[in-house]
């Protein structure tokens, strides 16, 4: 995969799996825009110091000037990377609204906005969006298998909804080259996903290295005609 010259807005790259795409971006020659709200975030992040890294801080993906400033800063957007989300689980009786719609708009709602965003600078690139660009959003296990969702109803909705936006999105802007996809991935194998599973087959869990090249592929050039997939990343689980 050759990102050579290539920008990248990776949201959530601070994180377990956005570092493992963020470097396999950096090895293929991309330059990488990775917002982060928190300075612990930024501060962790394996290549901060990178010269082909730029660290957005004050970065509020549920709000809508802040995302469009992040994506107007941007000098030629080929492929914008939605990691950024959240989970949570509890009994749906035991489920606010409060609880319902923080999870719409940490996992939909910046979604969203940033292929929204995405989308506009792709298509100043070039004449009619002739330049094209690429899309990859994350969903999740339950946004396929609703019945998985059993306990995380709110978690389940909102990822589905990820899923319903890619397929749609992707129907609409196909005709300016930009191929839009999404990964549903089961439980990955991190250390924040072992401490609170130790019980758990680890074995069985995709690594964050085996989504991070599905990911890549699907934001890279040599995805010439991948549209509107919701990938399974199952690994063995």
């Amino acid at each position: 995969m050759d990102f050579a010259g290539r920008h990248v807005i990776i949201t959530g790259g601070a994180g377990a799996l956005g570092t493992a795409v963020t470097g396999l971006l950096l090895e293929a020659g991309a330059h990488c825009r990775i917002p982060y709200r928190h300075a612990a975030d930024a501060e962790r992040f394996a290549y901060r110091s990178h010269e082909r890294v730029a660290m957005i801080g004050d970065s509020d993906l549920a709000d809508e000037a802040a995302v469009t400033r992040l994506y107007d800063g941007v000098p030629s957007l080929w492929a914008s990377i939605q990691l950024a989300g959240g989970f949570a689980a509890a009994p749906f009786a035991r489920t606010s609204k409060t609880d319902f719609t923080a999870q719409i708009e940490t996992n939909l709602t910046s979604c969203f906005l940033c292929c929204r965003e995405a989308v506009r600078a792709m298509q100043r690139s070039g004449p009619e969006g002739a330049n094209g660009g690429r899309i990859v959003n994350v969903a999740a296990r339950p946004a396929l298998e609703w019945r998985s969702g059993a306990g995380m109803a709110a978690y389940t909705a909102a990822k589905a909804g990820v899923a319903a936006l890619t397929a749609a999105l992707a129907e609409e802007v196909a005709k300016n080259g930009i191929l839009v996809n999404a990964v549903a991935p089961s439980i990955m194998d991190t250390p924040a996903n072992r401490k609170a599973m130790p019980k758990a087959d680890f074995d069985a869990w995709p690594k964050v290295e085996e989504v991070a090249a599905t990911i890549a592929f699907l934001a890279s050039p040599d995805n010439r005609v991948s549209r509107g997939g919701i990938v399974p990343v199952y690994g063995k689980s």
